[in-house]
């Protein structure tokens, strides 16, 4: 898990927690601010090293081309000249590759190094003097807290609230540059990923622009690689031949020598001053100490912390409430205090003190305290209730209602459930809709309501519902698919989910989805996208039970969930998915026995000092795909799209030939070469030079993508990420498993991990 989001709510509270959290975004913003000031320094040293990379290239290219080879004999072959021929066209190739080098380091200052500068000085500078106030309000509020508690609760009444105010003021102002010092602590943690990585792409772009520069200049010296690549297989050859006969001798020489051979419910927390009674003649002393308080158990637990000794935490004590009952002024000269029995030692009592009179308050009601006889404990805690909305026959009643309203007098108006209605307006509306005596009103045809006040009214009920429409139990198991695997496993993931929906629930989000399908339609005139859809029903049709900051930060999963949902409504909604339709959760790997047997078998791989590609190996035949219907809307969703490929023409099985090809011997690749070719095996051969075997840039063998991340628990296996294209792909010896190449590392890919393209 990464930082976590800093509550506002918590700055209230200010807990230990808080503090830590504070201190871990403090932290990264450090580790934030070294970086920038190493890749400074290192981007510095990197144009220093880049002239000094220069100057090497240029010597390097000057002896290249006056290097001459010293052969054996009194003559060059013609492999030999032409090699001769290579190194000096690759002389000049070099020389024009350090021109365009030096362009490309020419803008690394103002396109990397002064952005990265500036935001270090104005952003991280400015969260630190932040940091500065929030420590010196921190110092100042607990101070002038601890003064006000120390007072006699005997002084004159004026002079206690004129201290009360006093901290009042003091409190207000902590907190707002609590909240100050949080939002800008979370505004840079959110702003650094752009403002840091934006230079970074702008010079990257740079460097892949010198490097195209040098993919052009390769082109133009097609002729000489190509020559090279020829001359330097057939001197390869003629080695292997020479060397098979070497080893013979020195073999038949060795024959006459030796051989050798990796909660708990909470109902309340906060500070209290907890009294600390000492042996005679020293008294008693008041300790500050963070309190979590576990309704359930009528568990107080007590931890020891001081904001002003660096936030240390002191350890843990831990007792169980019998009692609590206000302490009055005129048993103790101090305010706020309460008296707790507890049970762990009998007789026992424990003096706290709150930090306020609602504080006190706020204590006596959680631990279930009493006042003093006479007393009056003081306002209770009771919640307001909104609308009675109810997922009933009269709420889908109103909803199909709605929908046939608005697709019939609106469904072509601009910003459709953008445009919101008056509030006044549309509360009367859904008073009426939800009343059975009143709700038969059909809206299609009743000009006293305007299209705008019924979109707005359809969503007000939907928000009002005891629990949201896709309900909080599935919350999260909705949002998984959404931030994570390949378009289709995200399909069916959401699929199965919304078959977990209770009855009526998938009935009204399945009239909901095609009717938004419907008005993405028409997007054309209404400009309500897929995605615009999504942004305005994500909230309302899904939430968390909390809404907290990182509720917030989940808002564009729960709009791509709504795309989804609009975009396949006719699928997810008119079938229903299979006992055997994949979630989104990985297959079952092949059993570790697979392992243990294949691992003592070498791998075909193939060796690319054995023979010219472009001689031997088929270009792979073209593969049509036949799109899915249109998308609805415009291209803004991408939660979803995708086109799915048509069966692909069989294609020959490369993997004998690769089997062949791992052996160093060039007369084998011959061979084998020319049986494919005599046998018709190979109806193609490639003439581009450019081609490779990888299956990605045009060369045979067939591609599958990766639908499941793997990681790999052998040294032959591959590991990958959702997405991943393997090229060489052809079937194991093992039951379950492939053979392919990603990245150029060849290995085994389990076969339920991926789709074949």
């Amino acid at each position: 898990m990464g930082l976590h989001p800093l509550e506002f709510s918590e700055c209230y509270l200010d807990s230990p927690v808080f503090r830590e959290k504070i201190k871990a975004h403090e932290a990264e913003l450090d580790k934030t601010n070294r970086f920038i000031k190493e890749l400074y320094k290192d981007g510095k040293n990197l144009i220093n090293a880049t002239k000094q990379l220069a100057l090497a290239q240029r010597k390097f290219a000057q002896s290249l081309g006056e290097f001459q080879f010293e052969y054996i004999g009194d003559a060059k072959t013609d492999d030999e000249r032409c090699i001769d021929e290579s190194l000096q066209e690759f002389s000049n190739f070099l020389k024009n590759l350090e021109d365009q080098r030096e362009l490309m380091m020419r803008n690394i200052t103002e396109t990397l190094m002064k952005p990265l500068e500036k935001f270090r000085k104005e952003q991280l500078g400015s969260a630190k003097a932040e940091r500065k106030k929030y420590e010196k309000e921190t110092e100042k509020y607990y101070s002038s807290l601890e003064k006000l508690l120390n007072m006699s609760a005997k002084k004159k009444e004026p002079q206690l609230q004129e201290a009360d105010s006093q901290v009042e003021t003091i409190r207000q102002h902590f907190q707002e540059e609590s909240l100050d010092y949080v939002c800008k602590l979370q505004e840079i943690q959110e702003r650094k990923k752009f403002d840091c990585v934006e230079p970074m792409l702008a010079f990257f772009q740079t460097v892949f622009t010198f490097y195209h520069q040098g993919f052009e200049l390769a082109n133009d010296f097609n002729h000489y690689k190509k020559a090279l690549q020829i001359n330097i297989q057939n001197t390869r050859s003629r080695f292997e031949g020479t060397r098979v006969e070497v080893f013979e001798l020195m073999k038949r020489i060795r024959e006459v020598p030796q051989e050798y051979r990796q909660t708990s419910p909470i109902s309340s927390e906060g500070y209290l001053y907890v009294q600390e009674k000492r042996p005679p003649p020293f008294g008693s002393s008041w300790v500050k100490r963070y309190c979590t308080f576990v309704k359930e158990q009528k568990i107080l637990h007590m931890v020891t912390f001081d904001h002003r000794s660096g936030g240390k935490m002191g350890e843990t004590e831990s007792v169980t409430l019998k009692s609590c009952v206000r302490k009055t002024t005129d048993m103790l000269d101090r305010r706020f205090c309460l008296d707790i029995e507890i049970t762990d030692r009998p007789g026992t009592v424990l003096t706290v003190q709150s930090l306020s009179e609602d504080d006190h308050k706020f204590w006596i009601h959680a631990m279930g305290g009493k006042e003093p006889a006479g007393q009056y404990l003081g306002k209770t805690y009771s919640k307001e209730r909104g609308i009675d909305a109810q997922l009933d026959d009269v709420g889908l009643s109103f909803v199909k209602n709605a929908i046939n309203a608005i697709e019939t007098r609106g469904i072509n108006d601009q910003g459709l459930y953008r445009v919101v209605g008056v509030s006044s307006k549309v509360q009367k509306l859904l008073s009426l809709m939800i009343d059975e005596k009143s709700n038969d009103v059909d809206l299609s045809t009743c000009e006293d309501w305007d299209v705008k006040t019924i979109t707005s009214t359809l969503k007000l009920y939907l928000r009002s519902l005891p629990e949201p429409l896709m309900t909080y139990g599935l919350y999260k198991d909705f949002i998984a698919p959404a931030k994570g695997g390949s378009p289709e496993s995200r399909s069916q993931a959401i699929h199965c989910l919304v078959h977990k929906l209770p009855e009526k629930n998938r009935l009204v989000l399945g009239l909901l989805m095609k009717h938004l399908a419907t008005v993405a339609a028409h997007s054309k005139l209404n400009l309500m996208t897929v995605a615009n859809l999504g942004v305005v029903f994500g909230p309302t049709l899904m939430r968390p039970q909390e809404d907290t900051v990182a509720a917030i930060m989940d808002l564009k999963f729960q709009n791509i969930v709504v795309e989804i949902l609009i975009e396949q409504h006719k699928k997810i909604f008119g079938d229903v998915p299979g006992a055997s339709s994949p979630g989104f959760s990985a297959p079952t790997r092949q059993s570790k026995k697979l392992l243990s047997v294949r691992q003592n078998r070498p791998l075909a791989v193939y060796n690319p000092k054995t023979v010219d590609l472009q001689t031997v190996l088929p270009t792979s035949p073209d593969v049509c795909s036949n799109s899915d219907e249109a998308s609805l809307g415009s291209n803004e969703s991408v939660s979803s799209q995708s086109t799915a490929s048509g069966t692909p023409p069989e294609k020959a099985n490369h993997a004998p030939l690769l089997a062949s090809l791992s052996t160093d011997s060039p007369g084998a690749c011959i061979d084998v070469a020319a049986s494919w070719l005599n046998s018709g095996a190979l109806t193609k051969a490639s003439s581009d030079g450019d081609k490779t075997v990888d299956g990605v840039t045009g060369g045979g063998g067939k591609r599958a993508m990766a639908v499941y991340p793997c990681e790999a628990e052998h040294e032959s296996e591959l590991s990958f990420q959702v997405g991943a294209i393997f090229s060489a792909v052809a079937p194991s010896r093992e039951p379950g498993w492939l053979e392919g190449e990603l990245e150029g590392k060849k290995g085994l890919i389990p076969e339920n991990y991926v789709e074949m393209l």
